[in-house]
């Protein structure tokens, strides 16, 4: 017979979170993460939530989830799959999504800036009409899924799934880069469909208020109370920390700016948004306050890495005034993307409790 409670436990991983692309991932790790899992939480935050694949493991585990990035564009993952209940995108919405905008004149960003560098000019323009009937969806979570849904699609549409660098048109042309990737040459539209059941299915309700927020981490901690979790994925300063660098072409077709300057090879926005945690004079401070800030959340776990900054033995003195820690170690045996996750590097986690 059935053991129940082990049923209600596992009962959400029937539900599968989309393969992400994004540098730092924990997908891979989530069953060394769940090791140090603390017994009985009710609500757990997830403060760098980035690709969300932390925040939706929570969410199968039946905890309260509190999702957080400073990027908007994974902020929409959070909310599509982590906050959302039960909404999915149906033919009518992809109908809609297709169709020429009403709005398209007022949608020209991804052509203008990223025609000849990203794409070509029919992609930009397709991609462009696409954001400008997100709009016109009924509700913040179709929304969000068609957001969540494109932005994975750019990332199948270029070589190493980042926007760091200048040669997606020059791969798109090399017949041995197209013979081991044919999304360098599929048409966007077709790369959206084929994912879209993915994020569609990934939707499910955990029976929880979960939250996805998009905030810098040091201004939400204070608005929070009763968690009793929190999982701290920092970038991983000296290592793949700009985010914004790697990213910045899905934020700007997140957040569709208005206001900024498009600048240098890769058409990168500038101002940045400033985060505290991506460059050496910022980060010691960052972190002390970070963790002055998590005083309240009585378990903590770190996830971190030996090529970073500052060392692991500064980042374990920093704690020391606020938990107990312990270190554990998992070495790559195959690089993953960054300096901090090539073979022989180690990741860590950092597990710290009252």
């Amino acid at each position: 017979m059935l053991n129940n409670a082990l049923f209600e436990e596992y009962r959400y991983f029937n539900y599968k979170f989309p393969d992400p692309q994004y540098l730092g991932a924990k997908i891979h790790f989530l069953p060394w993460i769940a090791q140090y899992l603390p017994d009985n939480v009710n609500t757990a935050l997830d403060a760098f939530a980035g690709s969300q694949s932390v925040s939706y493991f929570f969410k199968q585990l039946g905890y309260r989830v509190i999702a957080n990035d400073f990027l908007n564009f994974n902020n929409q993952i959070g909310i599509a799959l982590v906050e959302n209940t039960h909404e999915q995108l149906d033919r009518n919405d992809i109908e809609l999504l297709f169709e020429k905008s009403p709005n398209k004149s007022e949608y020209t960003l991804m052509g203008n800036v990223f025609t000849g560098i990203f794409f070509q000019k029919e992609d930009a323009e397709f991609i462009d009409n696409f954001r400008a009937n997100i709009p016109r969806l009924k509700n913040r979570y179709k929304q969000a899924i068609a957001l969540a849904t494109m932005n994975r699609s750019l990332t199948r549409k270029i070589t190493m799934g980042h926007f760091g660098h200048t040669q997606a048109l020059v791969y798109a042309n090399n017949p041995e880069r197209v013979k081991r990737n044919r999304s360098l040459i599929r048409p966007i539209k077709d790369i959206f469909l084929e994912l879209l059941p993915q994020y569609n299915d990934a939707v499910f309700d955990n029976e929880q208020e979960n939250r996805s927020f998009n905030e810098n981490i040091l201004d939400l901690l204070p608005k929070l109370s009763n968690i009793d979790l929190v999982y701290f994925d920092p970038p991983y300063c000296n290592s793949h920390a700009d985010y914004q660098g790697f990213y910045h072409l899905l934020e700007t077709y997140t957040e569709y700016w208005r206001d900024k300057q498009f600048v240098n090879g890769i058409k990168r926005y500038e101002p940045q948004r400033y985060s505290g945690f991506d460059k050496k004079s910022d980060i010691i401070q960052s972190f002390h306050k970070l963790f002055e800030l998590s005083d309240f959340i009585p378990n903590w776990i770190i996830s971190y890495n030996n090529r970073s900054y500052p060392t692991i033995d500064t980042m374990v003195d920093m704690i020391k005034p606020f938990r107990n820690v312990r270190v554990e170690y998992k070495t790559y045996s195959n690089s993953r993307g960054g300096k901090g996750s090539v073979a022989g590097s180690s990741e860590i986690l950092l597990i710290c409790t009252k």
